[in-house]
């Protein structure tokens, strides 16, 4: 295991680490603990009591946060015909069909999301091996596979956020930035985790929230006290 640094240790000191806070605690502890020179990203954190092997505990979906992540995303839109002009209307960063899939293709990458029409995914799926791992893949799931290419566009620019459990059970999602307000940031953390409680499969016995942490780059894990 690494060695953490002077300012982690120092940073951690601040939280205990036997105690659940609430998110109006945790979230101030947040911009309390982060000693980066940048402004950080912070990322909530959930692990489940879920056993993804099986199909119906498989909790993958979108959203909006309320207040945004801080983060601009560049958003690229695969689709033909008159849903091109409908994308750069919305104000998609790039727009193409089969000639943008040959740039990505020869390894160009410079976009963060996106969004297809269904007609393009017979070509998007053959790029299914340098798109997945990258977790780029369009999805219907997430709402980057429609028709509605403008409100899809809008909903990414305004801090659309995607969710998905990992074979651990766990979900990470970014938040937000260190500089939000404790407002903000309890705010963006309440939305995420209503919907994720929200999904929560039938067959869960128990306790369904293992642990719910929140946490700046870098910075130490605070605990939240999860229902």
């Amino acid at each position: 295991m690494a060695k953490k640094g002077k300012k982690y240790l120092e940073a951690a000191k601040k939280v205990d680490s036997s105690t659940a806070y609430s998110v109006e605690e945790a979230v101030k502890l947040v911009k309390e603990t982060s000693f980066v020179k940048f402004d950080a990203s912070v990322q909530a954190s959930f692990n489940l009591n879920v056993d993804p092997r099986h199909a119906d505990q498989q909790i993958r979906g979108a959203m909006v946060l309320p207040n945004g992540t801080g983060k601009t995303q560049k958003v690229l839109v695969v689709t033909q015909g008159a849903k091109e002009q409908e994308a750069k209307d919305a104000g998609a960063d790039y727009v193409g069909g089969k000639e943008i899939l040959e740039e990505i293709k020869k390894g160009w990458f410079d976009f963060d999301v996106i969004i297809a029409t269904p007609d393009m995914m017979g070509e998007l799926g053959k790029l299914g091996r340098i798109l997945g791992p990258k977790g780029l893949m369009p999805n219907p799931k997430t709402g980057t596979v429609t028709m509605n290419v403008a409100n899809a566009v809008n909903e990414v620019k305004k801090g659309k956020v995607t969710y998905r459990v990992d074979k651990e059970g766990n979900i990470n999602v970014l938040i937000g930035k260190v500089s939000f307000t404790e407002e903000q940031l309890a705010e963006n953390f309440k939305a995420l985790y209503d919907v994720i409680l929200r999904a929560r499969p039938a067959a869960v016995k128990g306790t369904y929230m293992k642990n719910v942490v929140v946490s700046s780059a870098m910075g130490p894990g605070i605990k939240i006290l999860a229902d």
